[in-house]
């Protein structure tokens, strides 16, 4: 690997407050100095980010129109209106509908749910859709997750007499739908001091008012908090402040007592007899939810997320596991297609960017393509594929560049777009794809800095084997759940070596699997390389070298851990 290794070595200040601290916790200096540079300086800060309490969630009534929501919510159930829960296809929105739904199915039955259709209606709220409850006597949807933006389809629905509470976390425009209340932290006139909540968040606090003002005890939520931990892992939101709280207990949830959806995706990801962590919910039980609205449509996750009965669950399941084993055929197809017109694209090595286009493209995985783009090329990345005349597209960004502004810029060309700094959708007309990849090139040219476009890790601390204790592990697992804002911790160690024992495995024998020792102690440590079995040779050699890892469970081994190695390089001496 090419990866530039980036370590800021803490200044004499850091290292003694990171000691006074240790002193008052019992945990180790080197932890206590990432406490610090999460914004923690006092042993109280502390306590209350190893254990965040629900007590310290926000007040929902902070949030602009929570009161307009609730009291249209509450008017609706006393006139006996139907309501329509709304969401967008991709996990954040499926599980935002979910949870709504079955809260709210415990006080009121003149509901229903609806998820449009990615091929046929496209994201959003749709004109077909405000058709579809107009059939069924809708008068309020609650929409969650996307609705921001639709201007003119709830001026439609609004027409036909159909009221809309938008629930929503997405960046605004300056001008908002006529909506009875608009809930979004974004918003520019937002009172609500955390600005980060996921869409099942924001759906989560209007829940929260709901009960508030209804007289309902929290502990009628708190069930319902798996369902958030799992939208805030799947959306790549910053976890610390309020969703570090969501996540935290959702996390227990998820492990304590998963609603019947939740544990029969668990069961058919083989993660029955383990802790759930975040990267579970990302690398697994997030793609599968999401391929339910990538290969077929986004309501058989929700028919899954609030199902009750266990049989019936597993077998939608199974059913969603087969739609992820087709995403990831036409992911991997898609992928090699992609790399093939990135690599024959002129002038590559002085592109900043990387835009591309295939009518034949699948629709529901151009955003994974995308995303595969920025971890290969280390720039911003948009795919497109063609939906009728239009081509509509995915772009993923590179760490520290907001795509969300490369693409407004080109905003007058676009028929539409939305979403965050990491992430976004958009549209237009297929004549101006080439004008959009000029202009987007140049704007990401003037903006992004070199850094930017280049491999790097972060490592957060240098360690020596003998520190990686079992205590030091405990201490660590503390931090979780890890995610934007509280990344898991990156460790160095430099000048180790081969035990001797260390072999390349793997049916390819693309991997290391490792046993090392270091320079200042008798540790054994056992590691993992992934994909890294160039290096073998070197390692071989019995000469020293540098790795950089996070320390993981062994999960072969209960009780031990293991290093997964990030990135190996020849020992140099200073």
């Amino acid at each position: 690997m090419n990866n530039k290794w980036i370590y800021q070595s803490p200044t004499n200040g850091d290292i003694e407050a990171a000691k006074e601290l240790s002193k008052q916790l019992g945990i180790s200096p080197v932890l206590c100095r990432l406490l610090r540079e999460r914004g923690i300086h006092t042993a109280e800060e502390a306590k209350s980010f190893f254990r965040p309490h629900l007590s310290e969630l926000h007040d929902p009534f902070l949030m602009k129109d929570m009161d307009k929501a609730v009291a249209r919510l509450n008017e609706a159930m006393g006139r006996k209106e139907r309501i329509l829960v709304w969401g967008d296809y991709d996990v954040d929105g499926t599980t935002a509908v979910a949870l709504v739904y079955k809260f709210l199915q415990q006080f009121y039955s003149n509901m229903d749910y609806y998820i449009p259709d990615r091929y046929n209606e496209g994201y959003g709220v749709t004109y077909k859709g405000v058709d579809y409850a107009v059939e069924t006597g809708v008068k309020l949807v609650i929409v969650l997750d996307c609705g921001i933006k639709a201007i003119d389809e709830i001026a439609y629905a609004k027409e036909k007499g159909i009221d809309f509470i938008i629930c929503d976390h997405h960046v605004p425009d300056d001008k908002l739908p006529d909506a009875v209340a608009i809930l979004n932290a974004k918003r520019q006139d937002a009172t609500y001091p955390y600005p980060h909540l996921s869409g099942c968040g924001v759906g989560f606090k209007f829940m929260q008012a709901f009960a508030k003002d209804n007289g309902i005890e929290f502990c009628h939520l708190t069930p319902l908090l798996d369902l958030v931990a799992v939208s805030v892992a799947s959306d790549i939101v910053p976890i610390m402040g309020e969703n570090r709280v969501l996540t935290y207990h959702g996390l227990r949830q998820i492990n304590s007592n998963p609603s019947v959806g939740l544990k029969a995706i668990i069961d058919v990801c083989g993660l029955s007899d383990r802790e759930i962590t975040m990267g579970d919910i990302i690398f697994k039980i997030g793609p599968r939810i999401n391929a339910s609205g990538r290969i077929q449509n986004g309501k058989e996750a929700v028919d899954l997320l609030t199902e009750r009965d266990f049989k019936a669950a597993i077998a939608k399941s199974n059913q969603i596991n087969q739609y992820n084993e087709t995403r990831k055929d036409l992911d991997k197809a898609m992928t090699e297609e992609a790399n093939k017109i990135v690599e024959s694209l002129e002038g590559l090595d002085d592109r900043r960017s990387i835009v591309i286009f295939n009518e034949q493209w699948h629709k529901g995985v151009i955003g994974i393509v995308a995303s595969r783009l920025t971890e290969i090329y280390y720039r911003p990345a948009v795919v497109l594929t063609r939906t009728d005349d239009m081509a509509t597209g995915s772009a993923r960004s590179v760490s520290g560049f907001d795509v969300y502004k490369a693409i407004e810029n080109c905003r007058d060309i676009l028929e539409n777009f939305g979403g965050h700094t990491y992430a976004a959708g958009l549209s237009m007309k297929i004549e101006h794809v080439e004008e959009f990849t000029r202009r987007f090139e140049e704007y990401v040219t003037e903006h992004i800095l070199p850094e930017q476009t280049t491999a790097t890790i972060n490592i957060d601390a240098e360690l020596d084997f003998k520190e990686i204790s079992p205590k030091f592990y405990n201490d660590l697992k503390r931090f979780n759940p890890f995610g934007p804002d509280n990344h898991k911790p990156v460790f160095c160690t430099h000048q180790v070596y081969d035990y001797g024992t260390s072999k390349v495995v793997g049916r390819d024998q693309e991997h290391i699997k490792l046993e090392l020792v270091d320079n200042k102690s008798n540790n054994v440590m056992n590691g993992i390389a992934f994909g890294q079995s160039s290096q073998a040779r070197y390692i071989k050699t019995k000469r020293a070298f540098d790795i950089c890892y996070t320390i993981e469970e062994n999960t072969h081994k209960r009780g031990e851990v293991q290093l997964l190695i990030e990135d190996i390089k020849p020992f140099e001496e200073n």
